[in-house]
């Protein structure tokens, strides 16, 4: 079974008196494991996408599968359990909350889930050393630099190991050198946990880094590449 079962999702925005498609007709299949990189121009649908993957909103018509659950037959408080439990996010403003430490921060999605506190601790330091921040688990967001709040962010979304992560434009603010560091972390915890990666993005490097370059535009896929050291081939 796969992991996200995306079938011609369409949906239409009301702008005034104007529709706007922001998507027409997409189809998509995405394994457990995959690292794969959402690209394509402002406005081509790369973030309505993951939206409707994550069940953040609503398709206009078609239909999408989280790991054999359909999202069109959950209420509200179910797919808010879902995102719980089989999702993570990362997002390029980092969301992280202020007046938290980043231990805090890591700990945040676990205190959600019931996860009782010594055991979202250990897991938090856990994370938090792994991604390379366990000298500043006391320190609060505006304390660490842009990349640092990105990583406490990567720890947050993985630290209970979801199926699925998703991650919107997660090195838009970040300088080249930082996201270079980020994306290689992102890859490693992909093959090490098995943890499904999917980003929008239209950064050059996160699209080189893809193992599964999908393109959109104008609301359509375009091409979907499986990408190797060799190079890219259309499949």
């Amino acid at each position: 079974m796969s992991l996200v079962n995306v079938q011609n999702l369409k949906k239409v925005y009301q702008q005034g008196k104007v529709e706007v498609q922001a998507l027409r007709g997409v189809s998509l299949t995405i394994e457990k494991g995959e690292f794969l990189v959402i690209a394509g121009p402002s406005g081509s649908g790369k973030t309505t996408l993951l939206n409707h993957i994550s069940g953040l909103d609503q398709p206009s018509s078609g239909k999408i599968e989280i790991d054999g659950h359909d999202l069109s037959k959950m209420s509200k408080s179910k797919l808010s359990t879902l995102r719980l439990h089989k999702i993570g996010f990362i997002f390029q403003s980092f969301n992280l909350i202020p007046v938290l430490t980043a231990k805090e921060n890591v700990e945040f999605v676990m205190q959600l889930q019931g996860v009782a506190p010594k055991e979202r601790a250990r897991k938090a330091l856990e994370i938090l050393e792994v991604v390379g921040l366990k000298d500043m688990v006391n320190r609060r967001p505006l304390d660490l630099s842009g990349g640092q709040q990105q990583r406490v962010a990567v720890a947050r979304a993985i630290v209970s190991e979801p199926a699925l992560i998703i991650a919107d434009e997660p090195t838009a603010n970040l300088d080249s050198t930082t996201s270079t560091a980020l994306i290689e972390l992102m890859k490693n915890l992909n093959q090490q946990k098995q943890i499904t990666f999917v980003f929008s993005t239209h950064d050059p490097l996160v699209m080189h880094e893809a193992r599964r370059l999908v393109h959109l535009k104008d609301g359509l896929i375009h091409q979907d590449e499986i990408q190797s050291k060799q190079g890219a081939t259309l499949s």
